[in-house]
């Protein structure tokens, strides 16, 4: 068991059992008490106990080596438990809005005791360090399923303030508004439960890479003596801390293989040093540089090619005057109504600018920022 399962497992088993202590507790006196509120309390509580078995269970399995059938290992088995964590988080708003308005519905006596107040204020209190420290924990380890586990205590600690502040009200002042305050409550757990979810599921689907990643290893790319840009960085999550990232360079037309091969061993080496993401492929666009005629070319067809709305990048261009080939790429933006139409009038718009050339044009993606 390396560093990292190990502080994950620990972490899990304090939920686990502070979880099972209060919910325990919980269902003791809020049956006792007549408190339908604490009872659904305590079946928070014991969901937030099964979340942090998933949690374990699911480090343990993403932890496996890496073998013949998942050659990037199973790092991704973290992503599904998080959304396990996730729909428990659901399931539980769901059910304390069902018990809220059934109590609204059909109110019933109940019998607070100072011992109520008592347990209500620790069981606060226990969330409330029990969720900074299991989210301090996952963002030490780069887990999802902890943070998300954090994210639960501490709306657990926020249901529990709400049923203590409606147990005073009854004592206090013989005011009972504890189903309203459950049903904010549970409307506000399972909006955080559908934004879980839906982190959960953009992790296992694949999105868009963080903005400053994708600046941060362009720019470790672009310090590299040779490199003149960067362009269709794609990055792949395999897991927590292994980022596998591919991307092309351009470089002048005239640097050979040898330079080439050790350029990209540079770049793969200070990417993971840097930035923390394995540069598994580095592609290559030549470009044109002693051929003023070749020059004047590209600077025509970046200007035709950009002054339309919606086209965000020309990138990869090279022409041969002699051969009379020229290939280039074009990146244009995911909003646009129809990117095919427009794709397929820039290609007709260059063709007819220069017809006695063979034109190939790519309709590359938006991959980073």
């Amino acid at each position: 068991m390396d560093k990292r399962e190990k502080i994950i497992f620990r972490t899990g088993l304090t939920g686990i059992l502070t979880n099972l202590l209060l919910a325990a507790l919980k269902a003791v006196v809020g049956l006792a008490a007549n408190s339908m509120a604490m009872v659904s309390d305590a079946v928070n509580n014991a969901s937030d106990m099964l979340s942090s078995i998933i949690t374990i269970v699911g480090a343990k399995l993403a932890s496996r080596a890496p073998d013949k059938k998942h050659p990037l290992g199973h790092g991704r088995i973290e992503y599904i438990s998080a959304s396990l964590v996730a729909a428990l988080v659901l399931y539980a708003g769901i059910t304390v809005l069902i018990e809220s308005v059934k109590k609204i519905l059909h109110p019933e006596a109940v019998d607070h005791t100072v011992w109520t107040i008592v347990l209500l204020a620790v069981a606060v209190g226990a969330k409330i360090l029990l969720g900074k420290y299991t989210q301090k924990k996952g963002r030490e380890v780069n887990s999802g399923a902890l943070i998300a586990s954090g994210a639960d205590a501490l709306q657990d600690a926020i249901l529990s303030g709400s049923v203590l502040l409606s147990a005073l009200l009854y004592l206090l002042l013989d005011v009972n508004i504890e189903a309203w305050i459950g049903v904010l409550i549970a409307l506000f757990i399972i909006r955080a439960g559908i934004g879980m979810i839906t982190d959960a599921v953009n992790d296992l689907v694949g999105i868009r890479a963080d903005s400053e990643l994708s600046a941060a290893v362009k720019q470790t790319m672009l310090e590299e003596d040779g490199v003149l840009g960067v362009y269709d960085l794609l990055f792949n999550d395999y897991g927590p801390n292994k980022n596998i990232a591919a991307a092309h360079i351009e470089v002048a037309d005239d640097m050979t293989a040898i330079r080439i091969d050790a350029l990209t061993r540079r770049l793969q080496e200070a990417v993971y040093q840097k930035n923390g993401v394995i540069l598994a492929t580095v592609g290559i666009y030549a470009s044109n540089t002693a051929n003023d005629e070749a020059f004047r070319i590209r600077e025509d067809v970046q200007r035709r090619v950009m002054e339309h709305e919606g086209t965000l990048q020309v990138h990869g261009f090279f022409v041969d005057p002699e051969a009379k080939q020229m290939s280039f790429d074009i990146v244009l933006d995911f909003d646009l109504k129809d990117r095919q139409a427009l794709y397929q009038h820039l290609v007709k718009d260059i063709q007819d600018a220069y017809p006695d050339y063979n034109i190939r044009v790519t309709l590359d993606l938006d991959l980073s920022d």
